[in-house]
């Protein structure tokens, strides 16, 4: 298991703005499929991003005031 990252580690990563499946959350938050822009899902900072539709995708971060 992923450990929590210090709140000086958390600053360095909470600029990333994509990653990709399999890859552990970098900061909590609002994120999207790269397929499927409209698609929201909330991640908390550690946990591995899944697949979408079965298939390996980009997850790119999206700002609260984006999500509908």
């Amino acid at each position: 298991m992923k450990r929590i990252a210090l709140l000086k580690e958390r600053h360095a990563f909470a600029g990333a703005t994509s990653t990709a499946t399999g890859s552990h959350c970098p900061a909590s938050g609002l994120w999207s499929p790269e397929s499927d822009s409209r698609t929201v899902l909330s991640f908390f900072e550690g946990q591995v991003f899944p697949a979408f539709d079965g298939v390996a995708t980009v997850w790119r971060r999206r700002s609260p005031g984006t999500a509908n």
